[in-house]
């Protein structure tokens, strides 16, 4: 049976969604490559469907740290965990979903601008040991 979700838990999973695109951006960052790389982002997410492109399209964006890539993580990593429960609590038909999205949008930003580096992959690895074992499946 599917809930709908709270406002902090549409903003739980944006801050992921969004923050996993920062995290692959900061990999290897570059003034013109953010235009880009936002733009290709913001493709997956617009992807979305269900409760999850309810969530990363409507309200306002995430709060996330700017300070270091390490205080971006420590945001990020736990907001992707907590996505993926409080999906499995309240929506579990959207939890390949909202995977599959973060990945696109890794993905799409790491690719937007001069292929994926060594960094990018790195970070995409991360994210998506975070979202977990099936985060493959698309």
């Amino acid at each position: 049976m599917s809930q709908r979700l709270t406002d902090d838990e549409k903003m739980t999973l944006k801050t992921g969604a969004f923050g996993a695109v920062l995290m692959v951006s900061n990999a290897d960052p570059g003034v013109i490559a953010l235009f880009r790389e936002s733009f290709a982002a913001s493709g997956a997410m617009a992807d979305a469907s269900g409760v999850v492109k309810e969530a990363l399209t409507s309200g306002p964006l995430p709060k996330l740290p700017r300070d270091s890539a390490l205080e971006v993580e420590s945001v990020v990593l736990p907001a992707l965990r907590r996505g993926v429960e409080i999906l499995a609590e309240k929506v579990p038909q959207d939890v390949p979903v909202y995977r599959a999205v973060v990945l696109a949008a890794a993905d799409r930003t790491a690719r937007a601008h001069d292929g994926v580096s060594p960094a990018e992959a790195e970070v995409i690895e991360r994210i998506r040991g975070v979202l977990g074992a099936d985060a493959t499946d698309r």
